[in-house]
């Protein structure tokens, strides 16, 4: 599905240039607990926006719906998990952190759809 390639590319640009922002922006603007609170979420930024590639080139192989879902869910905890990351880091309101295990529940969700999918056309 290419909406899961721009999707994903996308998603990858933007966190090598968090990832960068962070490494030279923050450095010495945050204390270390919030500057390691970021780069988790640009680290599992950048693993789901791999994700999403993976998914939109195995979408055709795996044409079930659960591949879409599984790309779907993976955005959705980019913009959870990450983003959630992001804000409690940079504005330090501690209640966004309740926020960052949906994000993590829907990762989760996302890669267990596709070991279903897979196991649907084996």
């Amino acid at each position: 599905m290419k909406i899961f390639l721009i999707i994903g590319a996308l998603n990858a640009a933007l966190a090598v240039g968090l990832g960068a922002f962070g490494a030279h922006g923050l450095e010495g603007r945050l204390s270390a607990k919030m500057l390691e609170t970021f780069k988790t979420g640009v680290q599992y930024h950048m693993y789901h926006a791999l994700g999403l590639i993976g998914v939109a080139l195995i979408a055709d192989r795996l044409s079930t719906g659960l591949v879409q879902w599984a790309g779907w869910l993976m955005f959705a905890g980019i913009i959870l998990f990450s983003g959630s990351l992001y804000v409690l880091s940079l504005s330090g309101i501690k209640i966004l952190g309740a926020i960052t295990p949906l994000g993590g529940v829907a990762f989760i969700t996302a890669w267990i759809l596709l070991i279903v999918a897979a196991f649907k056309i084996g």
